[in-house]
């Protein structure tokens, strides 16, 4: 069924999707366009400029339209592809989400340990330096 097959798709591009949006285009117009024929050239393209135009993160509009399209290009109806939409969006953020979980839970667990408590009180001042770093880099003469 074209529901597994978009999930898969769209799970394997939010694992190995580095670089963020942009980065992920070229997975997402490969599987689409070239592997799996979802979509068209064009129909990718116009993919893009709207996922540029509206607000929200361009890896994330992009699924969310390709898995509307797909099912929509596949003969199913208004309903079935809003469904499309809704599970290549899903499977796209559902590799982050399970892994900010686990980081979530490792912390929580070992947070108020010494080594830890130490890593943080070293990271406090390279942060305040990259940022004053980056603030200078930025500002005008």
């Amino acid at each position: 069924m074209i529901f597994i097959s978009l999930f898969i798709t769209f799970f394997e591009i939010g694992l190995f999707g580095f670089g963020g949006g942009y980065g992920m285009l070229s997975l997402i117009q490969h599987e689409t366009v070239e592997t799996h024929h979802w979509l068209s050239t064009a129909e990718f393209t116009d993919i893009v400029a709207i996922s540029q135009m509206t607000p929200g993160p361009i890896g994330i509009n992009s699924a969310t339209y390709c898995g509307y399209t797909a099912i929509h290009n596949a003969g199913y109806g208004e309903m079935m592809a809003i469904l499309g939409s809704a599970t290549a969006t899903f499977a796209l953020v559902l590799p982050t989400l399970i892994l900010m979980i686990l980081i979530s839970r490792m912390f929580m667990k070992y947070m108020n340990t010494p080594l830890v408590q130490s890593v943080f009180k070293g990271l406090r001042p390279a942060v305040v330096g990259l940022l004053a770093a980056a603030t200078l880099l930025l500002c005008n003469k």
